[in-house]
């Protein structure tokens, strides 16, 4: 279940991602720095959402923290893009806090698998 809600709020941000990307794209900022993020930013879901087939509990853990270090990598590229005047602060701060809380779930997700040896 709550892999499940990780998971939709993980494709919920890659669609942000994708839109926020695009919009930066039309106002001819730094296309490396946006197609980065594009990258870490879908990467995240996919991550989660292959974990769900994973085969065994060490593989599962393995593309969990895949997951959490683009999440990782995602927050990033945010903060550059906004901090070189490519992103409004709005949408900033609404990409960063929904990546925070997905990261914070990963986080939890991965230790509550781990302590469960």
């Amino acid at each position: 279940m709550a892999e499940s809600i990780m998971l939709n709020n993980a494709k919920d941000f890659a669609v942000e991602i994708v839109l926020i990307c695009r919009k930066v794209k039309e106002n001819k900022a730094e296309s490396v720095l946006v197609n980065q993020l594009l990258r870490s930013g879908t990467s995240i879901g996919a991550n989660i959402h292959e974990s769900k087939y994973a085969q065994s509990k060490a593989d599962f853990i393995s593309k969990m923290q895949i997951a959490l270090k683009e999440c990782y990598e995602t927050e990033y590229w945010l903060e550059l893009l906004y901090k070189s005047h490519c992103l409004e602060e709005n949408d900033y701060k609404k990409l960063a806090n929904s990546c925070g809380s997905i990261r914070r779930m990963l986080i939890s997700s991965i230790n509550t698998v781990k302590s469960n040896n």
